[in-house]
This record gives C-alpha cells, structure tokens and sequence, in this order.
C-alpha cells in the first residue's frame, strides 16, 4: 500500500507525549514510510515543537482530508481543548485525562470510517484519566470498550521478544480466577493472529506457567493442569504449534534465543519484565533513559493500534530531554504490520 496515514494521538499534554512525537515526526525514516497526523491540540504541539527546537512548521486542520504532508510540517488535527497556559505541566490532572481520553474518542471514529489506516498512541496516565472521571485503567481497555471488542490481548514487541498477554490491569490476587481454559486460548488464537499479520502464519507459540516450575505437576499450584493445558490442547487441535506450560523463569531466554516466535503470558509482569529489561536502558550518571526500545499492540481490534511501551514520565516531561525511540519503533511496526495485512 502506499504511505499509510497513521493517527498519532497525542497522549496526555502534561506528559512526554507531545515532545517525542515532535521527535519522532521529524525523523527521515517516518517521514519516507508514512502520513502521520497528530489527534491532538494544536496548541501543546506548537509548543512541543519549539521545545525541541524542530524544524517542522505546525499545519492544524478540522479534518483528515485537510492535511497536505508537505516536506517540512507537522499535521496536527486540532481538537483544541487545552489551555496551555492554565494546564499544569508534569502533574496529573483531570483537565489532562479528559484530553487524552478525546483523543482516543476521535481516533477510533477515524479509523472505522477508514479516514486514518491505524492508530499510534503517546502515553495516558491512569490517575489523570479516573481524576476525569475515565472507568477504564489504561488504552487497552478504553479501545475494546469503545469498539465493543470482546476477544483482544495486550500484546509487547521488542527488537528480541514478543509478549501477548492473557491478563493486563488487574490486581495480582485476581489472576488464579482469571486464568481459564477460555481465557488462554482466546490470547493463543490471538498470538496465532498477531504471527500471521506479521507474515509468520507458520510460528511458534509457547505458553508461560502461571506458578513456578509450571506449577510442578501440581506441587505449587493446579491451574497449569485444569485451565492452561486444556487450552494448549485445544489449541494444537486447530492446527497451531504450541508448547507449554513452560517454566517462566527460562522460557524467556528460549524465545530470545530464537526457539519461540511468541510466548503468552499470564499476567502483566511477568511478560513486562522481561520485554522492558531488554529494551529499555537507564543511565544513572546522566539521569538518562538512553534507551526505550519497544512497542504496545492492541490485537483484536477491528483495526490496527500500536503504542510506546512506556508512560508519562512526568519527571521528564516538558525539559526537552524525553527519549523518543519507542515512538519511532511504534510508528515503524504499524507502517510494517499493515504492509503485511494487505
């Protein structure tokens, strides 16, 4: 296809959001792979991109088939609701939340009436979004919500691992109940998904245990047993190469090293952890992150959504200094993943 136009929403104007997405939009890779257009506020962009000294000239329209992507600007589709010179910066707020989640709103009505071909979102903060008034914890949620998606999965994409997950947000004393048959091989057919739009229908699966040692046939646990096999078995059943339940504490390193396409794991950090340890790099005499490598796919959706893998860094946000890698991968992989849709 041709560059795709890809809706960037701005995230939470108090946080990094608007900064690496002036980065990441003035990079030649992006700009030679797709048409992004920020779903935002005009205002926080202008001033972003002065922040980072960009040589990107602000274009605000109204609609999506306003936008000219001419060399040297920025489009942004304005929605124009914040005052910048009231919002408080680096901090949560309601003020903040309730932009944010209109950002997401717009953005999912441009991507099902085909106006945008996917959506890159900056980071929410899930405080600034329940101080709004928001009743979902994150994007994930607001997304299946909002496109009344029922079977979707958090699934994370490093340069070394990719991660789908069978829970995300909830309480760790919730997950035992949450892991069901249903529930596990639901997140299988959707890893089974994610390696086809990838152009690797063929892949390999492997599945986390929920307790250590995959539960030591049952000596630390029996839910590997009554929930998590049956759904493996279920799924080799319709023809997927699935392995597991694996110990988690090496199957990681296996899928690293190239015996795994894939793995699906319980619960949020258990397949965090890993993702983030390889990717993102802190440097403590430069108070730095030098790197922050890795993206947030939501699969399931009647469209393509990908994300940064990180938040709003209100420590960093609105100093010039925020890293801006993963927003590029973000943009990258969309532009990669609809080429291997189509």
């Amino acid at each position: 296809m041709k560059q795709p136009v890809l809706g960037v929403t701005m995230g939470d104007p108090a946080g990094v959001g608007p900064e690496i997405i002036a980065r990441a939009a003035a990079e030649p890779a992006v700009r030679a792979t797709a048409r992004p257009v920020v779903i935002g506020a005009a205002a926080a962009m202008r001033e972003a991109l002065a922040l980072v000294g960009s040589r990107l000239a602000l274009h605000a329209v109204r609609r999506v088939a306003d936008c000219r992507w001419a060399d040297g600007t920025l489009e942004v589709l304005d929605l124009g609701n914040v005052d910048m010179a009231a919002l408080p910066r680096c901090e949560v707020s309601a003020a903040a939340g309730r932009a944010a989640y209109e950002y997401i709103e717009r953005a999912i009505t441009l991507a099902k009436a085909g106006e945008i071909h996917a959506i890159v979102t900056a980071p929410v903060n899930k405080e600034a979004l329940a101080a709004a008034g928001v009743q979902h914890s994150g994007h994930t949620e607001i997304l299946a919500q909002l496109t009344d998606t029922r079977d979707f999965a958090m699934l994370l994409m490093g340069k070394e691992l990719k991660v789908i997950h069978v829970t995300t947000h909830v309480a760790l004393r919730r997950v035992p109940e949450l892991v069901t048959r249903e529930r596990v091989l639901r997140t299988i057919r959707l890893a089974q998904r994610t390696l086809t739009d990838l152009g690797r229908a063929h892949g390999r699966i492997a599945v986390c245990g929920l307790n250590p040692h995959a539960g030591e046939d049952g000596l630390f646990g029996d839910e590997e047993k009554t929930q998590i096999i049956p759904a493996i078995e279920a799924a080799r059943a319709e023809g997927m190469s699935v392995a597991g339940p694996l110990p988690a504490d090496t199957l990681f390193s296996r899928a690293r090293g190239g015996e795994f396409d894939i793995v699906v794991a319980m619960y949020h950090d258990q397949g965090h952890i890993p993702v983030k340890t390889l990717g993102f790099e802190y440097d403590e005499a430069s108070k730095k992150w030098t790197g922050l490598s890795g993206v947030n796919v939501t699969v399931g959706l009647p469209f393509l959504r990908v994300s940064v893998d990180h938040g709003t860094a209100f420590d960093r946000a609105w100093k010039g200094i925020a890293n801006h890698e993963s927003m590029v991968e973000a943009l990258d992989v969309a532009t990669t993943m609809l080429e291997a849709r189509a």
